[in-house]
């Protein structure tokens, strides 16, 4: 099972799933019929709003050069015929000479500031010029910025797994919880080390790369990091006001960054780093002060600690960071009880310091990286840009990973200039401290809006279940203003991309569980409700689906747009869930990753699954995209066990097996996420993030019962314990990745 798949919920706000709006759009002219699902498909009803999955044979010349790849357990990566990889980098590799080899023994003496981190999750390549400058073409030198997502696997980390009251051997789960006690200093450093980025300087040997250890550019952004806060210039004071804490009273600065997960590429050449599930590691523990009750409404809307651990309570959703010292700043910021007199005495503001898009300039070591506030706080899950047009503005469209959460995205003030490609954080305070932000409303009719979240809307300004200060508040508490407006609930919406061709949206939304998406909770934009086939999963979405939208006139400020879903998730045998008819060889569950090559035009969908791993590891898949509309009607069945409802159309269309197809498949344990290539298509990073994920805690025995060794038993670094990396695929023939 992915940590991720057991997301804690905090969405309470009741906001319809557009049920009443889509028992409205029935009765419309424009009706289309789509499945609205049920346990084992409860229910087909006609829904107003055109589903996609590709338009048929489509109008996209592109074909795809390789023969789907068959499901796979092996403790491997399997490509198809043709293609081959090297793992580039790997969690714990050093960044300098002055650093010890990696042990894989968890013995490291060292606090990992100059390691590579760990779960490597979102990427990209910067080119670097002969003059040292940013290039947006190929040099045969690049910076690689990579997410490091979590340290769920902390156990790898140390001898014996985490210690806790003297007894080793725990494996943290951030969801679960363990038993809370003073842990070792030097455990705590390289738990909180891990998070972040690393940037490492790459150099091209014939088709292969490699990263040049010791580069001036490598460096680590971790959990410990300065960081500035940045935001709109007529509301940073009342920002600063929510960032007050005992590290900066003034709220100018803060520390460190968390859960890194998907990422975003600025057109001026930096890099996003987002912070998704940053909320678990913060901890009131027993006895503490608790904070005021509007803190704890607005932390209970992010999962972060709201109260003291109860003076019974053995256990908490905590690696207890905090415990070390309460006098030293590194451990005692975890601690987010009101030890002080004020907020700016003690860490109770620490939590409102995480949850943005952060940006590093690659290039430059020593620019400070920025947290865009206006670009709104929730569990950020990638920000990926519009295509940029001169003279217009940009956006950035970023999901909120977490059920029942909201699609977002943040139009840029000022115009895009050609001329500030390469200016670094310069540029990012012109594009990003100024704008608007929206969250995504989709229509029952295949029509969608963008509802600006802003105080002059008294929907906001009046909302009864959190009370606005001041747009300060609105940016920090993105997610209450969302529900004050009637955003759409979505299936855990993760990563989107955007196709170079067209310049439509494209998110993944990853899985729902059946106490959030059921027959009486689907709409268009969720539409199914059904019960896994073989109970991995049980009911609800277990298998997700990909949607997309084309903004009005294709302008990325527009705040209207149409939409429609490109495609369904599925087991083959899934039967009338199986909504794109997928087959043994393109058969995928829960996708994730999600990125379009500017090359090839390929769609790369990467998954991060649970519900068919018993049958097969975690996968990506490429996809021939087609645009929005280009569907047409599809019959579906509607059973409830053997019961058969009635037979219902809808706007939909197949891939087929020349459309989309399996391209490689992981170790077992693994996510696959994280994808970009060279300029010419020549070469693809790709990242295998936590592989043997479900080993057990090591108990009473004296070594772990591993669930994977890779990629140590393909030969790259010591054997044993498996490792999050980044691998290189070429083609052996040098041809262009996909085609």
């Amino acid at each position: 099972m992915s940590h991720h798949d057991d997301d804690i919920v905090c969405n309470t706000s009741g906001n319809p799933h557009f049920q009443d709006v889509l028992e409205r759009g029935l009765q419309s002219p424009m009706r289309r019929n789509l499945l609205r699902g049920g346990v084992g498909l409860a229910a087909l009803s006609t829904v107003p709003f055109l589903a996609a999955c590709g338009g048929g044979e489509g109008n996209d010349d592109t074909t795809l050069g390789f023969d789907s790849v068959g499901k796979s357990l092996l403790d491997n990566v399997v490509l198809p015929a043709g293609y081959t990889y090297q793992v580039l980098h790997a969690t714990g590799d050093r960044l300098d000479k002055t650093v010890a080899p990696y042990s894989n023994a968890g013995t490291e003496t060292d606090d990992w500031s100059r390691r590579v981190g760990d779960h490597h999750d979102g990427m990209d390549l910067f080119y670097v010029d002969r003059k040292g400058r940013y290039s947006d073409r190929e040099t045969g030198r690049a910076l690689l910025c990579v997410n490091h997502e979590s340290s769920a696997d902390a156990h790898f980390f140390h001898p014996r797994g985490q210690t806790t009251n003297g007894v080793n051997g725990k494996k943290f789960s951030q969801f679960g919880g363990w038993d809370l006690g003073v842990r070792p200093e030097q455990e705590v450093l390289k738990e909180i080390n891990h998070h972040g980025v690393s940037v490492v300087e790459l150099e091209r040997k014939g088709k292969g790369w490699t990263y040049v250890l010791g580069s001036s550019y490598n460096r680590r952004l971790t959990g410990q990091s300065p960081m500035r806060i940045a935001g709109p210039a007529a509301h940073l004071a009342d920002i600063k006001a929510f960032m007050f804490t005992r590290f900066d009273p003034t709220g100018a600065t803060s520390r460190g960054t968390l859960n890194n997960c998907g990422h975003g590429k600025t057109p001026w050449g930096t890099y996003l780093g987002c912070e998704e599930n940053w909320a678990f590691y913060f901890q009131m523990p027993k006895g503490s002060n608790p904070v005021d009750a509007r803190t704890q409404t607005a932390r209970a809307r992010y999962g972060v600690a709201r109260t003291p651990i109860a003076e019974a309570a053995t256990s908490a959703s905590s690696q207890g960071w905090y415990s070390p010292s309460a006098t030293d700043d590194r451990f005692a910021r975890w601690n987010i009880s009101a030890v002080g007199a004020s907020a700016a005495e003690d860490f109770r503001n620490e939590p409102n310091t995480f949850g943005y898009n952060v940006e590093i300039d690659p290039l430059d070591p020593k620019a400070i990286p920025a947290k865009r506030v206006a670009m709104g706080r929730f569990a950020h899950e990638g920000a990926v840009c519009s295509i940029p047009q001169p003279g217009k503005p940009l956006a950035f469209y970023m999901g909120c990973d977490s059920r029942n959460e909201y699609i977002y995205k943040f139009v840029s003030t000022a115009k895009w200039t050609p001329s500030d490609m390469g200016r670094g954080m310069a540029a990012g305070d012109k594009y990003l401290n100024e704008g608007r932000l929206y969250a995504a409303r989709f229509n029952a009719d295949g029509s969608g809006e963008w509802l600006e979240l802003t105080i002059d809307d008294p929907r906001i300004r009046g909302y009864a279940a959190y009370t606005f200060a001041n747009q300060a508040d609105v940016l920090v508490n993105a997610r209450f203003a969302a529900d004050a407006v009637g955003a759409t609930p979505m299936d855990r919406p993760e990563w989107g991309a955007v196709n170079p061709k067209n310049g439509e949206v494209y998110v993944t939304l990853t899985n729902n569980a059946a106490s959030l998406r059921s027959p009486t909770t689907t709409d268009a934009a969720n539409p199914r409700a059904y019960q896994d086939v073989d109970g991995r999963r049980g009911s609800g979405n277990p298998n997700g689906h990909i949607i997309r939208f084309r903004e009005e006139g294709s302008q990325a400020s527009a705040v209207q747009f149409t939409w429609d879903i490109f495609l369904f998730g599925a087991e083959e045998d899934a039967g009338d869930a199986n909504l794109s008819q997928l087959t043994e060889s393109n058969a995928f569950s829960s996708p994730d990753g999600l990125w379009f090559s500017p090359t090839s035009g390929i769609c790369w969908i990467q998954t991060d699954d649970g519900a068919m791993t018993d049958e097969s590891n975690c996968m990506m898949l490429a996809a021939i995209p087609g645009e929005v509309g280009d569907g047409g009607p599809v019959t579906a069945q509607n059973r409830i066990g053997s019961a058969t409802g009635t037979q219902e159309t809808f706007m939909g269309a197949l891939l087929g097996e020349s459309r989309l197809r399996r391209f490689l498949v992981g170790p077992p344990g693994c996510e696959i996420t994280g994808v970009t290539e060279t300029a010419d298509g020549k070469a693809m990073f790709v990242n295998i993030q936590h592989p043997g994920e479900n080993t057990p805690a090591l108990g009473s025995g004296s070594s772990f019962a591993l669930e994977s060794g890779w990629p140590g038993n393909q030969g790259y670094g010591p054997q044993g314990r498996p490792r999050s990396a980044t691998i290189v695929i070429t083609r052996k023939d040098g041809g262009v990745i996909g085609l």
